[in-house]
């Protein structure tokens, strides 16, 4: 039991500190925000409309993520390029597997037309 004495203090005074953020933000707050603050900010200008008038299009959010997992994807080919003579028929066989799993989930996001933009 001694043994997970420092990992129960560890955690106790990171409970503690958490909490004790947490009341002095809730202390320390703004009580009432001007409607200003939440309009969107044009430049100095007057805004043509209110922020909840305005919604963005999920297809944007959809593409960005795309990008981001086909990214980080292809970003794991390039140190299987630089080790592939050590890795020898097992490395190019993973790798093979893995590109088949991303050419099919390339595939099916084209055929679920989530690449369209019209």
């Amino acid at each position: 039991m001694e043994s997970y004495l420092p990992i129960f203090i560890c955690t106790l005074l990171t409970v503690l500190i958490l909490l004790g953020l947490l009341l002095a933000s809730r202390l320390l707050r703004q009580r009432n925000s001007p409607l200003t603050d939440r309009e969107p900010y044009e430049c100095g200008n007057e805004p043509e409309t209110f922020a909840h008038e305005h919604r963005f299009s999920v297809r944007y959010y959809l593409i960005a993520v795309l990008f981001v997992i086909f990214d980080v994807e292809t970003i794991f080919l390039f140190p299987w390029a630089v080790l592939l003579d050590r890795l020898a028929l097992f490395g190019l066989i993973e790798m093979f597997l893995f590109l088949t799993i991303l050419i099919a989930g390339y595939v099916f996001v084209w055929r679920r037309e989530a690449l369209d933009w019209v």
